[in-house]
């Protein structure tokens, strides 16, 4: 029997969720705290660029929206590295040219709560939840002066990383939760077009300036402007902490980021006008109670954006639930109490994972890029992948260009840092492969690599 579905949060998964739930016929309601993102100057949430990569567009297909999407959305097919010392290197993403995609994440909100409106998604907005009384599926709401409450049938909670759905589980017997936050927080600047209206560096990239400690990437945006996010502790040396003044601001980019400045007029005034936001990762278990409720998106596993996977996990988390209907469907009976556990069981690994994944891309984005060691291993994983495609293909193409679950491909990163660092004791790599004796121990190396990670599930989980 179907059943009428209520969604708190009307961000990407949310908005995504109800377009899904609609094309199987559920009536769907939504409920968001914040006023309608289409209206006027009523946008304000963060706006870190989004990466696209090949999950996220599996659940756009799903919903059939690519074409909707299509059009605002860049390819960056690698990182585009800026050195302090004014040296510049194009590190491809994938051995088969393949991108992920620059997306506004206003932008994309915005298409995806028209798109549910239109699919017949109620959508109310400006309605605050204070929390859910769990058990009898309850809702309690602020609306202006109003309080109300809203009895859910089935109750999925979309509303990030601070959902009320995730914090009323919090205070149930035998939850488990954490939050972690790194002692570094961001802030967005921008990089404006030239006179002709046209981007001022390479657009179909990533721009990294690693920096050690801290970092600034940018991503391009459709109107010629690139969306800059400056990553720094809060605290020490080199940190928000220390930038107190415009000269404080001026120095710090005219020694480590001199050639961004210059595309930068408007820095000083975003510097001091755009918040400093803070990076938490957070863990929680169960995802779901009973047949009644389920925690979906960063509700249910909030990441830091170092990978730029946590919209494709949001997503991927929407792919799943709808193959489970679908395939309860095909069956005669859609039973709730079936679908969220094994949502549960499908996901919560793979959230785990896609945090730890982002956390240990930190580290890389930050300071591996800039080292040649570093840069030399990702040539030879793009080689190993063109030449043994059977048998190798890197984690960050597992992560970006496939569906392998995020916990296979955490678990292949010891076996290929052995491989790696195997072949890089042997001396050059790229003169070595043109000798048939290296080509003979590479391949037993590689046999034993590929039997050594078979036991682990590759298949595709959505």
């Amino acid at each position: 029997m179907s059943r009428n579905v209520t969604i708190q949060g009307a961000g990407l998964v949310g908005a995504l969720l109800a377009i899904i739930l609609r094309k199987r016929g559920y009536e769907v309601s939504v409920y968001e705290r914040r006023q309608d993102m289409r209206l006027a100057s009523a946008y304000a949430g963060k706006s870190i660029n989004l990466a696209m990569s090949a999950r996220g567009w599996k659940a756009l297909d799903l919903a059939g929206l690519r074409s909707e999407i299509a059009p605002i959305a860049i390819p960056m097919y690698g990182r585009y590295l800026h050195q302090a010392d004014g040296q510049t290197a194009f590190q491809p993403y994938s051995r088969n040219n393949e991108a992920i995609y620059s997306v506004s994440r206003g932008d994309l909100n915005k298409k995806l709560i028209s798109l549910a409106e239109s699919s017949g998604a109620n959508i109310h907005f400006n309605h605050r939840c204070t929390h859910v009384d769990v058990p009898t599926n309850t809702i309690h709401m602020v609306h202006g002066d109003e309080e109300k409450t809203v009895q859910a049938d089935i109750l999925f909670g979309a509303d990030g990383a601070f959902s009320a759905l995730r914090n009323s589980y919090t205070h149930m017997n035998r939850v488990n939760c954490d939050q972690h936050y790194l002692e570094y927080g961001y802030k967005e600047l921008t990089i404006v077009p030239d006179a002709s209206g046209n981007w001022q560096m390479e657009k179909e990239a990533l721009h990294i300036w690693p920096r050690g400690k801290y970092m600034m990437i940018a991503l391009p945006n459709t109107d010629g402007t690139f969306t800059c996010t400056l990553f720094m502790p809060y605290e020490g040396d080199v940190a928000f902490g220390k930038l107190n003044t415009e000269q404080d601001v001026h120095q710090l980019f005219d020694t480590q980021f001199a050639d961004a400045k210059a595309m930068m007029p408007g820095l000083i005034e975003d510097f001091f006008t755009n918040p400093t936001s803070s990076l938490v990762t957070t863990h929680i278990f169960p995802w779901h109670y009973q047949d009644k409720s389920a925690i979906i998106g960063d509700a249910a596993h909030a990441i830091v954006p170092f990978y730029g996977q946590g919209m494709n996990a949001g997503f991927e988390d929407c792919t799943v639930l709808a193959g489970l209907l679908d395939e309860a469907a095909q069956k005669g009976a859609i039973d709730w109490a079936t679908i969220l556990p094994e949502y549960q069981r499908l996901r919560k690994p793979n959230g785990d994972a896609v945090g730890a994944l982002a956390l240990a891309n930190f580290i890389e984005m930050r300071d591996k890029v800039a080292d040649p060691r570093f840069l030399e291993r990702k040539k030879i994983e793009k080689e190993l992948g063109t030449r043994y495609p059977e048998r190798f293909i890197s984690v960050y193409e597992m992560v970006s260009f496939s569906h392998i679950p995020y916990n296979t491909a955490i678990q292949c990163i010891q076996a290929q840092d052995s491989l790696l660092e195997q072949i890089m004791s042997e001396g050059d790599f790229f003169a070595n492969v043109e000798k048939s004796s290296f080509c003979d121990t590479l391949s037993t190396w590689l046999t034993a690599y590929h039997e050594a990670i078979q036991q682990l599930d590759f298949g595709n989980e959505a």
